[in-house]
């Protein structure tokens, strides 16, 4: 008796292209470009927004500018981190697309994600191993790309 897997590829095997052609076009039916775009655009925007204001905010309360960028950037994260943990910024994301991967608040949900997912996993080896899961290639390569440009702009005394 075949499982479903071997009746499956059994399938696919006598479907020529064209056929098959026409049931990936079926199961994933094309964006709607324009309204993603503008979706990403205005909630980017939104947050970036927020983010000047919160540096605004800051500064009207004492701080000066250097002091006001790193305390919009550790609310940023906080609040992101919170909106994750409480299912909302994923909410977001479903409406904003790629408007939601404003560097520092899609970092931060890059890293609570996968942490959230793996909880029942335990701290160790659920939240602590996975937590970095999807950030952690971002990190490498940013870290290597800023070497090397450090490396360059030391060679040609660009400093």
């Amino acid at each position: 008796m075949l499982t479903q897997s071997q009746k499956g590829m059994n399938l696919l095997k006598k479907m020529t292209k064209e056929e098959y052609s026409k049931m990936t076009e079926k199961a994933s039916p094309p964006s709607p470009i324009l309204k993603n775009c503008l979706m990403a655009f205005l909630v980017g925007g939104a947050i970036c927004t927020f983010g000047q204001f919160l540096v605004n905010w800051f500064q009207s309360s004492g701080l000066d500018l250097k002091e006001a960028r790193a305390a919009e950037s550790t609310t940023l994260i906080a609040l992101t981190a919170i909106f994750t943990a409480l299912k909302i910024y994923d909410n977001l994301a479903k409406h904003a697309g790629a408007g939601t991967l404003v560097p520092i608040t899609g970092f931060a949900n890059s890293m609570v994600s996968p942490a959230m997912e793996f909880k029942p996993e335990g701290y160790v080896m659920g939240i602590g191993a996975k937590m970095f899961v999807i950030s952690g290639p971002v990190l490498v390569y940013g870290i290597c790309s800023s070497v090397v440009y450090g490396i360059i702009i030391y060679l040609f005394g660009w400093y």
